[in-house]
């Protein structure tokens, strides 16, 4: 069965051609509605901007001149320690009743005794062997004496028998008179007077030897006295000066031996403080002579010992004692730091107000040494400097940044020589990477302390 395909109508043209008009006359009628919104909307109204100024505190710069001031950090310790040790040995007899650490004692009290018999008997021993000594050269003497007196009498008889023998011999020898036996024993009579007489001569030739021997043995035993006697002195140990008792390490029936430090006794009549600066500081601002008193010593001399403020680093109150400079003790090469001591005397370390404490060894203070004076600088606080080493000001009313060279900083201040005049409105606010030449509301540091 076969289908048959009819053709399609054609669309009339007319239809095709009102289509196309109504488009038209819409989108004519839309541009038209464009136009008239576009003529009834009204252009926004300009808007002026104003500039907000940085409100910011400012201070007006003046020079002046500064004394500057370095502070280190010390202990506090008694100038004069003495560790006190018995130099002979023996058993502790007795101890000074108070003998405790922190007690105080006089000086001259005797702080403990060693038993002291087997010194004393030691002395006894010596000073008779001085005594014997002594005894001997006189014996030697008076002895010398004697045989000076026999020797004359000796050689008299020498004398007397010679002139008997020669006159013998020549009766004998010429005149043939007498005996060969009466002329031998004239002989030997002579003889013997003049052995007598070498004998005697000898020993007056050696009596000042024997004298001088004596006298170096006397010398000896006085030493061994003098020692035995030093010996028994040392038994008793008394204090050197007024002091406290710093430590104690001896008790009464103990055995003691030489060198063996028994207490330490410390001086609280005048303390020392060692305060370690940093060399830049020390250098630049410590007081020293233009000419030293010795410059073929190669050292830190012509210190000049001007007072000190010396506080406590745990007194509250800000109380203070005042010490004086008294020299440089050491330069570290290491930490690059100078020591130097300041020193305090008891009178100093006593406050008139009698409810505080005094100064005492042990405690950790603070010490304001006043340095050399900087002249025409501008003290600022210390934020009012950035690291970059500038500061902001107020010119004309605007920001302006400005390198500074800062001479000391000391606390919360700064201390600037260059870069600020005198009355230059310097910005004390803190200031966080402001923009150069914002405009500026200012206040002055005055009427902010009033604000406040």
């Amino acid at each position: 069965m076969e289908f048959k395909q009819h053709p399609k109508p054609k669309r009339p043209r007319r239809q095709i051609m009102i289509r196309i008009a109504a488009c038209l006359g819409i989108i004519a009628i839309g541009i038209a509605g464009k136009a008239k919104l576009a003529s009834l909307k009204q252009p926004p109204k300009e808007v002026t901007t104003q500039e907000r100024p940085l409100r910011v505190t400012v201070q007006k710069a003046h020079l002046t001149d500064i004394a500057v001031q370095i502070s280190g950090y010390g202990e506090v310790r008694a100038v004069d320690t003495v560790a006190i040790a018995p130099e002979v040995s023996g058993r502790v007899a007795a101890v000074h009743p108070r003998l405790e650490v922190g007690e105080r004692v006089a000086v001259g009290e005797v702080l403990f005794q060693i038993d002291d018999r087997n010194y004393k008997a030691a002395v006894t021993e010596a000073r008779a062997a001085v005594s014997q000594w002594q005894s001997t050269i006189e014996r030697l003497r008076l002895q010398q004496k004697i045989d000076t007196q026999r020797l004359t009498t000796l050689q008299r008889n020498r004398d007397l028998a010679q002139t008997e023998y020669e006159r013998l011999r020549k009766l004998f020898e010429e005149d043939k008179v007498g005996t060969r036996s009466g002329m031998e024993q004239a002989e030997q009579a002579y003889n013997g007077a003049q052995d007598q007489v070498d004998q005697l001569s000898q020993a007056l030739a050696l009596s000042p030897i024997q004298i001088q021997e004596a006298h170096s043995n006397l010398t000896s035993a006085q030493a061994r006295l003098m020692l035995a006697d030093a010996n028994l002195k040392r038994c008793t140990l008394t204090a050197p000066f007024a002091g406290r008792i710093k430590s104690v390490a001896i008790e009464a029936n103990q055995y003691v031996s030489p060198g063996a430090t028994a207490l330490v006794l410390a001086d609280d009549s005048l303390l020392e403080i060692q305060v370690p600066l940093d060399s830049l500081d020390a250098r630049r601002w410590l007081r020293f002579d233009p000419r030293p008193a010795d410059p073929m010593l190669a050292w830190f001399a012509g210190l000049q010992q001007v007072p000190c403020q010396v506080r406590w680093t745990e007194a509250r109150d800000g109380q203070q004692w005042k010490g004086r400079l008294h020299r440089v003790v050491k330069f570290d090469e290491q930490s690059r730091t100078l020591t130097v001591a300041v020193r305090i005397t008891a009178a100093d370390a006593w406050l008139p107000d009698a409810k505080t404490l005094p100064l005492v060894e042990g405690m950790f203070c603070q010490v304001t040494i006043p340095g050399r004076t900087v002249e025409k600088v501008v003290r600022l606080p210390r934020w009012a400097v950035s690291f970059r080493q500038t500061a902001y000001i107020a010119e004309k009313g605007r920001l302006k940044t400005v390198p500074v060279t800062v001479a000391r900083s000391e606390g919360e201040f700064t201390y600037v020589s260059e870069g600020i005049h005198a009355g230059d409105q310097v910005i004390v606010t803190r200031l966080s990477d402001p923009l150069e030449n914002s405009l500026l509301e200012l206040i002055p540091e005055k009427d902010k302390e009033q604000a406040s």
